[in-house]
């Protein structure tokens, strides 16, 4: 009895001591961990020059987004008023006015109107032809940059990966030139080093392809903007004067 009351007397002290073994060591990869952490700054220097022309692709993406955003908006911008006042000068006769006002609101819409104007006295087809070359016009001047953001979605994650891949090439290369003192952590920093240019790629990607989509989107809004007042237009020009 002695001896089984020994054991059993044993046993919490044997729990303890293994509990604070695996306390212990548990801590160290937690400290481990928060003495390795990096900055977002610091980890993007690690993925080398493939690194500049994805910072160089992102920043002008981001200027054409602003400047077309920009742009698009205000194209997109209507008059409630503008098609009842040219409707007023047309039958009134006073074209030169309703020239000048289209000339003063400096909108898209405004400017296939007096395409139009322009045109009054030659058959229907003839004025519906002019305003519609105007308009394939006014959206392809909206559309400048689309080109460099569709291009920018789809290159800047190839160019993450070529950076990836030349990363991994070094890392190899360090690896074997480190004959018998090779380790796991050359390879591992190369690699992780070698991932940042994919992840850069892939972010840069994803900013242009929404931005492009987004303006896109805005641009379609304009058309059927412009292909409204094309209508009204027309049916103003149909319409007898009162």
């Amino acid at each position: 009895m002695s001896i089984i009351n020994t054991i059993f007397a044993g046993v919490p002290g044997a729990v303890t001591d293994t509990v604070n073994i695996m306390s212990e060591t548990a801590a160290v990869p937690t400290e481990a961990a928060e003495t390795a952490r990096m900055s977002v700054w610091e980890l993007c220097l690690k993925g080398g020059f493939i690194m500049i022309p994805l910072a160089i692709l992102l920043v002008i993406s981001i200027y054409i987004f602003i400047e077309r955003y920009i742009a698009i908006r205000r194209a997109d911008r209507e008059d409630a008023t503008f098609m009842k006042r040219i409707k007023d000068y047309i039958h009134e006769g006073e074209i030169d006015s309703a020239k000048l006002l289209c000339k003063k609101n400096g909108t898209p819409y405004a400017r296939l109107i007096l395409k139009g104007i322009s045109r009054i006295g030659r058959p229907m087809n003839d004025v519906l032809v002019a305003i519609e070359n105007t308009g394939n016009l006014e959206i392809a001047n909206l559309g400048k940059g689309l080109t460099w953001l569709a291009t920018t979605a789809a290159g800047a994650p190839m160019l993450g990966f070529l950076g990836t891949v030349i990363g991994m090439v070094e890392a190899f290369f360090s690896l074997a030139n480190a004959g018998s003192s090779a380790n796991i952590s050359v390879l591992a920093g190369g690699i992780y080093e070698a991932l940042v240019t994919t992840v850069a790629g892939l972010a840069v990607g994803i900013v242009a392809l929404f931005a492009y989509n987004a303006l896109v989107a805005r641009i379609n809004g304009v058309m059927k903007l412009l292909e409204g007042k094309t209508m009204e237009f027309m049916d103003l020009l149909n319409e007898p004067a009162e």
